[in-house]
């Protein structure tokens, strides 16, 4: 598989980054990669999926997309991938740090009929002492606009209201009236095969319904630098995010326990 190599990462994505919070890279993988990689994700995603209910019976939460974390602990595709030093090099780079580590990944798979995911800032559910951290999102198929793909608001890791909210019909509705306040523009692309885009953990996204007959299938893969320290939770969710991918960790401290695991260097 195409996961080591180093991808050639140009000045003006690292600035694009920097300014607007994500960038979408083209071309990080190969055919050859994601047709390795992407069965065994999605066998895995059936076998560990149990959430079963009709769409119409879900909360929005639930419509947006089967949620399946950590697959790298279930299988050694899973792991070579999420471990893999491509992704993890260019996530050093942009976040401008000596290094990474894994805090954790997810599969995310907006099934045909799935909702719309609304808008939020991922950060809110991590306690990181520090906005050094970014997803990785890595489509397994072509995804056009009617699958769903990550759209971003560029520039919004700069702004703080929202940042209270979990992912709801409130986040999407407060945060779509801040942003609009803010005059930040959004940026929705279909993504080609191979290609990947990275968001700070503050840069408001979402995504559109899936409307075709394919479930979206995605990979993410969440770092943060090397040198993270454990913030005390600001919140319940934070709470459960430090006992499930933080065990051990203590708050001031950095962040080094099995689950996290640095990725590069």
């Amino acid at each position: 598989m195409g996961v080591d190599s180093p991808y050639p990462l140009t000045p003006g994505r690292r600035e694009a980054y920097a300014r607007d919070g994500f960038v979408r890279l083209p071309g990080v993988f190969d055919a050859g990669t994601l047709e390795h990689v992407g069965p065994e994700l999605s066998a895995k995603v059936v076998e560990l999926n149990t959430l079963h209910r009709p769409m119409e019976e879900r909360t929005t939460y639930e419509r947006a997309f089967l949620q399946i974390m950590n697959l790298w602990t279930k299988s050694d595709i899973a792991r070579q991938f999420v471990f893999g030093r491509r992704l993890a090099r260019i996530a050093a780079d942009l976040l401008g740090v000596r290094g990474v580590r894994l805090y954790h990944d997810q599969a995310l798979y907006k099934e045909p009929g799935g909702g719309h995911t609304p808008w939020h800032a991922d950060q809110y559910y991590w306690p990181l002492a520090t906005d050094r951290c970014c997803t990785a999102w890595v489509p397994l198929q072509e995804t056009p606009l009617e699958m769903g793909p990550l759209a971003f608001s560029a520039g919004s890791h700069r702004v703080e209201v929202g940042r209270d909210l979990p992912i709801s019909d409130e986040s999407e509705a407060g945060v779509a009236a801040a942003l609009e306040e803010a005059a930040l523009p959004m940026v929705e692309e279909p993504f080609a095969p191979g290609d990947v885009s990275f968001h700070s953990g503050w840069t408001f996204h979402r995504a559109g319904p899936n409307r075709t007959d394919r479930t979206r299938e995605v990979m993410t893969v969440i770092y943060m630098d090397a040198d993270m320290r454990l913030a005390a939770p600001r919140n319940r969710n934070q709470e459960i995010d430090w006992e499930t991918w933080c065990p051990g960790a203590l708050v001031g401290q950095t962040i080094e326990t099995s689950l996290n695991p640095v990725l590069y260097p």
